[in-house]
């Protein structure tokens, strides 16, 4: 299974600490330089009048958004989801595949000087090029923030059966 991060409503305080920290992690632009138009996290903060929480890619199985992709630009990539920016081409399927509103679409200036823009899928990659793991967990004020290992839901799912069990009374049949 892959692992993904998944955030607590009733810790979350909506700071936007987890958005500055994944700029940051990804490093496209110095501190100094980034402005509303090229501020682009991959996660989004969604508030409510009862609750805020970061919305994020939760690294499905059978990704839609991959399913969707006709380029094959978004694929596994050992326990994550992950888009290939090179070979994306900005057609939104994979917008309206995810069934989250996880991935947003990006225009970037051409790096070769060319007049058309390059336009690519953001989502989630679990900080992978990043040694402490997700920033935005790490950075989190109140500890909202987690990652679900793969490796741990079948133990966890077991867990839960059995207690499901044990709270179980025995109904006695006619």
């Amino acid at each position: 299974m892959n692992n993904f991060v998944i955030a607590d409503p009733d810790k979350c305080i909506g700071c936007r600490t987890c958005e500055v920290a994944c700029v940051m992690a990804h490093g496209e632009h110095p501190l100094e330089q980034l402005t509303e138009e090229n501020f682009l996290p991959r996660l989004r903060l969604v508030r409510t009048a009862k609750i805020s929480m970061p919305i994020q890619c939760r690294q499905c199985e059978d990704a839609p958004c991959a399913q969707s992709c006709p380029e094959q630009a978004i694929l596994q990539n050992g326990h994550s989801v992950q888009v290939t920016a090179g070979k994306c081409i900005g057609c939104k399927s994979c917008l309206l595949a995810c069934p989250y509103g996880a991935i947003d679409l990006v225009v970037r200036p051409s790096s070769t000087g060319a007049k058309l823009n390059t336009v690519e899928a953001l989502k989630c990659d679990l900080c992978l090029e990043r040694t402490g793991g997700p920033a935005c967990i790490q950075v989190c004020p109140t500890k909202a923030l987690y990652q679900v290992e793969g490796s741990q839901m079948a133990g966890r799912l077991q867990q839960k059966r059995r207690k499901a069990a044990m709270g179980v009374v025995k109904v006695s049949g006619n």
